[in-house]
This record gives structure tokens, C-alpha cells and sequence, in this order.
């Protein structure tokens, strides 16, 4: 079983490459994802910059190193890492939205730890760019800079990635500030606080990612949690959080997936929305691999929603020369943006929509099916390793 996954793992960074990688402007050396397939001119051109979508796709390549280091996967790491750098024009810190940045810091310390990887060099600017980011009033990041809108798009990813860098505190803070202020009467995790002249707005929007950073976060600080225990830290007296961490899988299960256990949610769409199921299950896999044995009703309904999404995801996908497209919702059917393709460029504004509003076009969706096969890899090489018989 575990095989059979990593091989679909596989054909997924395949299809990817062959589709969307390319090198930035021509430049030797460098490799970025256009974000659709089939492309026009200016997306082959990079002329839209998709930040986040690049740390996504940059998160999926250490994905696959991970599961098998190569000399060509960590070639395309370094490539993408430096492709992302030249084409913000700048430092990486120039971008108003900490999400986007969270999101790159984040990929960018994963790529850091790999072997023969070459350290990126605006790493820690990064994320000190986000810890001085943090509001003084609510001790929270806002969405992009100067704003009133208090987000768990950004803080989600930012809390990870300051529990995998030892600022324990901060990402505590964050976290307990979700808890208190963002969870719904389903126990689901909303979008955030706008600050508006009335006073403080709750923006009740509920978007899969959300849940998925969430949940990545507190199981950070629980383990790290366990580990100031074993030591008999003073660290420890904070707590974990493995009972919210169940009860936030259970709500998921119920409110965000068929009764066969396939992630599926209305408000996970085109363009930044096809990213937000593919993010969720990495987190649940995350859950699912790291979690302690004594969590059992836990591991086991994440593992459930990520196998069952992945099985039926890989059943609905579509094959072009052999490599798969993936359905943007994994209970249907995939479509082929190719058969709509008529040179946009050229087309009336009607074949242009045809051809946009094919949602399996966009890189957003193909990188969240990647990102759904690499969780169902890894917890199938996990179970192998407690279990040579699986």
C-alpha cells in the first residue's frame, strides 16, 4: 500500500513538472510553476506574481524529497527557492500580506533541513519580519501590514512556523487567541476580527485551510509540550492541547466532509481557494504521523479523512499522457481544460471564460492534489514502518 501511494506521489510532481515547471524569464538556473495549464503568454511571463502559490508549490517538492531524496529534486529546490527570490524583485520581506509570508517561511525552513539543500539566505529575515509584525494591542499578526483585520490565514501559518522556531510564547498566544475568540458553535474555526469603528466585527466565514493551520499549530506546542515534560522543563506547565486537537478533528469530519470521510466544503474554490483542501490535509497528516499513540481517536480520524479523500480523489482524476489531472472537488469528476483551450489570447471574451472557468486549469488545484497524494504517502510509509505487514 505504501508503495502504491508514494508511486501516485510521484506521477502527481511528474504531471506538475511537465506542466507547469519552467525556468523564471529563461533564466538558467531557476525554476518557478505557472500557475495554469494550459497557459497564455502572461502567465508563461510571470506577469501576475503568485507568492503563496510558489511556497505551496516549493512545500511539495521537499514533500517528495522527503519521501525520497534525489539529486534532482533537491536541484529543483534550490532552484525554486532562488526562482521565488528574483522574481519578488527584492527582498522576500516585500510584501504587505503576512500570510503570503508565513507561507514562504514556512516552505523555506522545510527546504533548509533537507540535505544537501543550500540554506536560503533571507530565511531569518523572514520570519523576524513576522514576529515584529505582531500587533501590540492584540499580540496577534493582522492580515497585511497597517491593517484592522486580525486573520487566521495569517496567523495559523505564522504560529507553526514560530513553535518550529523555538518562540513558544508567541505562537501559544496566537493560538489561544483563536480558541477564545474564532471557534464556532460547531466547533469549526472562523476567518477573523475585523476592527471596525462600532467595534470589533467577527468575520464567520469557515474555510477548510483554516482548520488545517489551526490543528498544524497545536499539534507543534503539544509535542513540544511532551518533550518540556520528559525533560521536566518549567516549559511544561503550559500545557497541551490534545483534547482541542480531537474535538477540532471531529467538527472537520463532521461539517467538512461526506459521510464517507472526503474532504468537501462549498467555500474551497478557484484561484487562492483551490490551495485550501490540500492544506488542511497536510496538517491532518501531520496529525495523523506525529501525534502520540495515547491520542488514538485522534490519529485515527485524521488518517480516515485523508485516505478516504485520497482514494476518492484518485478515482475521479483524469490521465493526459499518462499523468494525472486532479478534480478541484474530489468527490466529482475532473475536467480537461485542454479540450476548451482556443489560443485565449486571440479568442473572443466568451472562450476566454470557458477556458478560466475550468477550475482543474489553475495551479492552486493540481498543487492541492499533489499535496492530498504526499499525505496518503506518508501515512502509508508510517503504518509500514510500525507494521511490516501493511
Amino acid at each position: 500500500m505504501a508503495e502504491i501511494w508514494a508511486h501516485r506521489a510521484d506521477l502527481a510532481e511528474e504531471a506538475i513538472a511537465a506542466r507547469h515547471g519552467t525556468k523564471l524569464w529563461g533564466i538558467p538556473g531557476t525554476n518557478l510553476a505557472v500557475v495554469a495549464w494550459p497557459p497564455i503568454q502572461s502567465e508563461r511571463l510571470f506577469v501576475q506574481w503568485h507568492y503563496w502559490w510558489q511556497a505551496h508549490y516549493l512545500d511539495c517538492l521537499v514533500d517528495a524529497n522527503l519521501r525520497r531524496s534525489t539529486k534532482q529534486r533537491r536541484f529543483r529546490i534550490n532552484r525554486t527557492a532562488r526562482a521565488v527570490a528574483w522574481r519578488n524583485v527584492g527582498k522576500l520581506v516585500r510584501n504587505s500580506y503576512y500570510d503570503d509570508k508565513a507561507w514562504l517561511a514556512l516552505a523555506l525552513a522545510r527546504a533548509a533541513e533537507a540535505d544537501k539543500v543550500r540554506r536560503p539566505k533571507q530565511l531569518e529575515a523572514l520570519q523576524s519580519n513576522l514576529l515584529a509584525g505582531i500587533d501590540g494591542t492584540r499580540r496577534v499578526l493582522p492580515w497585511r501590514s497597517k491593517d484592522n483585520f486580525f486573520n487566521v490565514p495569517a496567523n495559523g501559518p505564522a504560529a507553526i512556523m514560530m513553535a518550529r522556531t523555538g518562540r513558544v510564547e508567541e505562537a501559544r498566544t496566537i493560538v489561544d487567541w483563536i480558541l477564545a475568540n474564532l471557534m464556532n458553535k460547531d466547533g469549526l474555526v472562523m476567518d477573523g476580527i475585523r476592527d471596525k469603528d462600532a467595534g470589533p466585527h467577527t468575520v464567520t466565514a469557515i474555510y477548510t485551510y483554516n482548520q488545517g493551520t489551526l490543528l498544524g499549530a497545536m499539534v507543534e506546542l503539544s509535542l513540544l509540550n511532551d518533550e518540556a515534560l520528559a525533560a521536566s522543563a518549567p516549559s511544561a506547565t503550559s500545557g497541551d492541547y490534545y483534547q482541542e486537537i480531537t474535538s477540532l478533528i471531529q467538527a472537520i469530519s463532521m461539517h467538512m466532509a461526506t459521510p464517507a470521510g472526503v474532504i468537501d466544503h462549498p467555500r474551497d474554490g478557484v484561484g487562492d481557494g483551490g490551495l485550501f483542501r490540500g492544506i488542511l490535509v497536510r496538517y491532518l497528516a501531520d496529525a495523523a504521523v506525529r501525534l502520540p499513540e495515547s491520542q488514538v481517536a485522534a490519529k485515527a480520524a485524521a488518517e480516515r479523512l485523508v485516505m478516504a479523500s485520497a482514494e476518492s480523489m484518485w478515482e475521479n482524476r483524469l490521465e493526459v499522457d499518462g499523468l494525472p489531472v486532479f478534480p478541484c472537488r474530489w468527490t466529482e469528476d475532473a475536467r480537461l481544460p485542454h479540450n476548451y483551450y482556443r489560443d485565449i489570447e486571440h479568442s473572443s471574451g466568451n472562450a476566454a471564460s470557458n477556458l478560466s472557468n475550468i477550475a482543474e486549469r489553475e495551479l492552486s488545484c493540481q498543487l492541492s492534489g499533489w499535496m492530498l497524494l504526499e499525505a496518503a504517502a506518508r501515512i502509508t510509509a508510517h503504518k509500514a514502518k510500525g507494521n511490516p505487514m501493511l
